[in-house]
């Protein structure tokens, strides 16, 4: 049998906790919940969790889960010691080796200076 290794990605994710610690709902996450694509089950109590509509059927997320938006725009939800295992924090950056990765002369704009080292 074959094996396979994922590809080095970037996705956008976070972990809902829902209530008042909720510090951060991305657009993209409060534009599926407009759309009907996001709600609530069991809102008002204890055991309030999300409905996900994604491209398998629908999908719960419970409080403590992690809710990915995929590279085609999917939603769907990960237990987080999956998502710890398999996803790490990118440091939002920009220097001269992504200039080099994505082909691009962009070194001006990057505020190095020539003299130093």
């Amino acid at each position: 049998m074959a094996k396979y290794r994922k590809k080095p990605i970037v996705i956008e994710a976070f972990k809902w906790i829902c209530g008042d610690l909720q510090t951060e709902d991305p657009a993209w996450f409060v534009e599926a919940m407009k759309a009907g694509d996001v709600c609530f089950e069991g809102l008002g109590t204890k055991d309030v969790c999300l409905l996900i509509k994604t491209l398998e059927g629908n999908m719960l997320a419970d409080q403590g889960d992690y809710i990915i938006q995929g590279i085609k725009g999917e939603i769907y939800p990960c237990k987080p010691d999956i998502f710890e295992a398999t996803y790490e924090k990118v440091e939002e950056r920009y220097d001269i080796l992504d200039c080099i990765c994505e082909g691009v002369s962009k070194v001006d704009e990057l505020d190095i200076d020539e003299t130093d080292g």
